[in-house]
């Protein structure tokens, strides 16, 4: 299997970046642990964004029934999310088996390709401007273009349901719930850039100057993330924390030693988990 640009920029920050981050037993198939099943999908008839081309995973857990609409959990750059480096859908086996996470789907969606062309993401053309503009598109993609074709029935209740993203994806979580909280009230961005690529940096005074929305966010960095010219990620985690407090948002932010990788995300992904649905 060929990988592609952005692909192999993250292996290569992984590798380079050090981390003293592994996964524990949460992120580790477990024995006598019911598994639950994840099947790939293509979407390629998109309304919102005309011409792009995707896969999709849907993970389902071996409690579902059919009956009892379950919590919803949509990953951008999905593919990351569903390797070793978070094992995502064996974080959810595991703490749905335990009674510390309420039955999910787990939906883990790559960008859209439209085409060749690209010399950076290799194909997946679609990405900067699916993830980092500033408006209700990618929201109403998911709402309009996607869920509608779950396989599984979904909870409608945006307390149920979460967003993540790592990089732009996390700035696209935020963005998709900040736009649409009637249904998305959980965030969770890792590594998100909050900075000046399509004007993430204008996120901390938005906020500030608007009245609270029914959202709780979960922020991730590293000390080590990047610092470039579109600006210093760590440095604008910590205005996008600083901000959310400021109007009141139950927020968490937590800084590791690492880079711009999904390591310390992911070896903290069950304790987060934990987090965001605990009171559901």
């Amino acid at each position: 299997m060929s990988i592609s640009k952005r692909d192999q920029l993250q292996l290569q920050a992984a590798e380079a970046s050090d981390e003293p981050y592994e996964l524990g037993p949460d992120s580790l198939p477990q024995p006598g642990t019911p598994r639950g099943s994840v099947t790939e999908y293509r979407l390629d008839d998109s309304e919102r964004f005309p011409g792009t081309k995707r896969r999709y995973w849907v993970y389902v857990p071996a409690q579902y029934t059919p009956d009892h609409p379950a919590n919803l959990m949509v990953f951008q750059d999905g593919d990351w999310y569903l390797r070793p480096n978070v094992n995502a859908h064996v974080v959810f086996d595991n703490l749905i088996h335990r009674g510390e996470l309420p039955v999910c789907i787990g939906v883990f969606v790559e960008p859209g390709d439209n085409g060749p062309g690209n010399p950076l993401w290799g194909g997946d053309t679609n990405r900067n401007v699916e993830y980092d503009t500033l408006s209700d598109a990618y929201g109403q993609f998911l709402l309009d273009d996607l869920i509608p074709r779950l396989p599984v029935a979904v909870t409608d209740s945006p307390t149920r349901r979460a967003i993540c993203g790592h990089s732009s994806g996390g700035i696209c979580a935020f963005t998709a719930a900040w736009e649409r909280p009637d249904a998305f009230g959980n965030v969770v961005s890792h590594c998100g850039s909050f900075v000046n690529i399509r004007g993430g940096h204008e996120y901390p005074s938005l906020i500030r100057r608007t009245e609270r929305k029914p959202l709780r966010v979960f922020l991730q960095t590293g000390e080590r993330d990047l610092d470039v010219v579109f600006g210093n990620w760590p440095i604008a985690n910590r205005d996008m924390a600083s901000a959310l407090a400021y109007r009141g948002y139950e927020c968490e932010l937590v800084i590791g030693e690492g880079g711009h990788t999904l390591k310390h995300g992911g070896a903290i992904f069950p304790d987060t988990m934990r987090w965001l649905w605990g009171r559901t």
